[in-house]
């Protein structure tokens, strides 16, 4: 029951929270809805305008009068033939969403909205979230009627008042009003109760001296010239100069050296190859 509850109330956190950003004509805007001709955001239109609406034509002229249907023409022109196999599978087209109407009783204009592309009714007691921020994207174009907004206290009650629909609901209330948290941390009201700045002590830096040659020389100074001598000792030194008749002598020396080296070579394969008798 207590994740039933938790996961009911971030629901209708997340419902509460997509109404309110319907409000804001930047988010609407970013959304891609062509809003410029209508007059306010949120869009609430008077109850006597939707009495008697049965036919599709007059939803349109409504529409056309609030300066809404340029969403609805922007709407039909994104209406495309779905690729791949859905549109062999009942889906054939797909299109952007248009408004989004929320009515408070059922009646006929249900009726003459339903065959505009891409505008979508809801219930104002049966709100969608997915319908209010499509694929998560809050700041859908809403318009509502005037009994639906109305209602809007008594579904989701407000800061002091409980909600009659949902037991023991309220909005829920902001942590700070002034979004300016810079303003707010410097401010001599907070500044004055807040200890000193704390400074800490520089740690000091502990190299390794097998790899780090300056951090060796600080243990040991005398590691420079220990270096130094070793490269000398270790480098290779100049050639000394040969005297010919030295190399001479010596290449003939080798060459009478494998001469015999042969010659015994060729005698023990003789001996060792030879018939007994």
């Amino acid at each position: 029951m207590a994740q039933t509850s938790e996961f009911a109330t971030k629901k209708r956190f997340a419902v509460t929270s997509a109404i309110a950003a319907t409000a804001l004509p930047a988010l609407v805007f970013a959304r891609g809805h062509a809003i410029d001709n209508v007059p306010e955001i949120p869009l609430v239109v008077a109850n006597d305008a939707f009495s008697g609406l049965e036919k599709t034509r007059a939803a349109v002229q409504l529409l056309k009068s609030l300066g809404a249907y340029a969403d609805v023409q922007k709407t039909i022109d994104t209406r495309k033939i779905r690729a791949g196999k859905g549109k062999r599978r009942n889906r054939r087209y797909v299109q952007h969403l248009g408004p989004l109407v929320v009515y408070d009783e059922a009646g006929p204009l249900t009726r003459a909205f339903r065959n505009i592309p891409g505008i979508e009714l809801a219930q104002v007691s049966r709100l969608n979230l997915l319908r209010l921020a499509p694929g998560g994207h809050l700041g859908r174009f809403v318009i509502w009627t005037q009994g639906a907004f109305a209602k809007l206290d008594s579904v989701f009650g407000t800061w002091s008042r409980v909600s009659d629909q949902k037991l023991g609901y309220t909005l829920p209330r902001a942590k700070t009003f002034n979004s300016d948290l810079h303003r707010l941390i410097n401010s001599d009201e907070i500044q004055s109760v807040l200890r000193p700045k704390q400074v800490q002590a520089k740690k000091a830096f502990r190299g390794n001296p097998l790899r780090n040659t300056g951090f060796l020389v600080k243990l040991n100074p005398y590691a420079v010239n220990q270096r130094r001598a070793e490269i000398l000792r270790s480098a290779p030194g100049k050639r000394k100069a040969v005297n010919p008749a030295d190399a001479k002598a010596k290449a003939a020396a080798h060459h009478k050296k494998a001469k015999i080296v042969r010659k015994q070579r060729s005698a023990f394969y003789k001996q060792l190859t030879a018939p007994v008798k």
